[in-house]
């Protein structure tokens, strides 16, 4: 594997590190980096935890990259491929290399991975553990981890709250409250009497310092323009009329739509029902989604949300090859196949790690509240191997909620945070 000299010089800037992290933009393989660097720390047992969509391509990579070097892979959501790899993991000695893959939802509860010796741990989106409350990340926060390699982009946009766990994993040992205090800017908010309070980031403060402490445990930062002359990106808005039920609703926190009755009874229900006016029950912007796409014979990825959503929108491209990623499938064999076909993408289960770049048109029928989700998104197809400007093109309901939400995805920030700061 010929890896570019970019992720070379990361290699070297972290060879004497067997505790590191890349945490590298969208786009620029930090996946080839971080195979490389478990490779070269050369342990019998090694184990990938990434999301459950990715399984299969990180199979394919290290099967491809390193099973002609003698490695071993197993994919450890296959209950024969675990009690292989678990066998093997206790032949240390016998130079060849096993590797395992397990998404991080099936993780914890495979109770005898925790007892692996002499491990190199790779964590795939590391921002996955942010909350150090969660199963998954106290299961990964007891592993007894030779070496640990972490891969995320997240951090290189901000975000510098998520990093607390990650900073134990890489032996910085830093108070949580310590940290917050140190580095971010944010106030309380107690959503009501008596509850206690949350903070709410509002920004970062001596970023130059997070940074040289994270680099002297291993922590290496890279931002695509850095590194990597990647295509143009082009942004359009495809306004279109709200709908009368929209603007009955935000009126009379009510409103009955082809048979249903949405009803707001506290801030977060309304957010939701408002969003679906604006996308599953919006007849215009299904319009103007129909007219974007026979304006076109050029391979499309559509993102979207709702379940809803996506049955509406399959009705408006019937005479269109179709892909679908989302929690119930992931068939890409039209986008592999053909250049007039439509991926239809749902935001949790495809807009990190995918490799889209044989196309260069984005539509987001709705927006995530994600600004993670966001950013990730837009990497899917601007990444490296992409050689033609990207376009991407979002569909809002004009003076509607979906313009704040835009507004708010564009400052980094995550529109339910916005909706706390703003105090609405």
């Amino acid at each position: 594997m010929k890896l570019f000299d970019f992720q070379e010089r990361g290699l070297k800037e972290t060879e004497g590190f067997n505790r590191c992290a890349y945490y590298w933009e969208m786009g620029t393989g930090k996946t080839f980096t971080g195979t490389e660097k478990m490779w070269r720390l050369n342990t019998h047992v090694n184990l990938i935890v990434c999301q459950k969509s990715k399984i299969d391509d990180w199979f394919e990579h290290v099967l491809d990259n390193y099973g002609s070097k003698g490695a071993i892979v197993y994919d450890l959501t296959i209950p024969k491929h675990l009690a292989l790899f678990l066998s093997e993991a206790e032949k240390e000695g016998k130079g060849y290399r096993i590797i395992g893959i397990i998404n991080y939802d099936l993780l914890f509860r495979k109770k005898d991975l925790s007892s692996l010796k002499n491990l190199t741990l790779i964590l795939d989106e590391s921002s996955m553990i942010q909350n150090e409350k969660a199963k998954r990340t106290k299961f990964i926060l007891k592993m007894d981890a030779q070496n640990l390699i972490l891969l995320s982009g997240t951090p290189v946009g901000g975000k510098y709250e998520h990093l607390w766990s990650q900073c134990q994993l890489l032996g910085w040992d830093i108070p949580k409250n310590e940290f917050w205090d140190r580095y971010i800017t944010y106030r309380l908010y107690s959503p009501a009497p008596n509850v206690y309070p949350i903070k709410i980031v509002t920004g970062y403060k001596n970023v130059d310092d997070l940074k040289v402490n994270l680099a002297k445990h291993g922590a290496n930062f890279l931002k695509t323009d850095e590194v990597i002359d990647l295509p143009e990106q082009v942004f359009s808005t495809i306004q279109v009329p709200t709908s009368s039920e929209y603007r009955r609703f935000l009126k009379d926190s009510i409103v009955e739509v082809e048979g249903e009755t949405l009803v707001s009874d506290n801030k977060l229900k309304g957010l939701l029902y408002a969003r679906q006016l604006c996308s599953t029950y919006s007849k215009e912007k299904l319009n103007a989604f129909r007219d974007w796409v026979e304006s076109t014979n050029s391979r499309l990825i559509v993102f979207y949300n709702f379940t809803s959503e996506l049955e509406r929108l399959l009705t408006a491209v019937s005479d269109k090859p179709i892909s679908i990623v989302n929690g119930a499938k992931r068939d890409l064999e039209a986008y592999e196949k053909y250049e007039n076909s439509i991926t239809f993408i749902q935001y949790q289960a495809g807009a990190l790690g995918l490799n889209l770049q044989k196309a260069n048109h984005i539509g987001y029928y709705s927006l995530p509240l994600s600004s993670e989700l966001f950013e990730q998104s837009k990497k899917r197809t601007h990444r490296l191997g992409q050689t033609k400007t990207c376009f991407y093109y979002t569909f809002i309901c004009e003076g509607s909620v979906e313009n704040d939400i835009l507004d708010t995805l564009k400052k980094r920030r995550d529109y339910t945070e916005a909706l706390f700061v703003k105090g609405n």
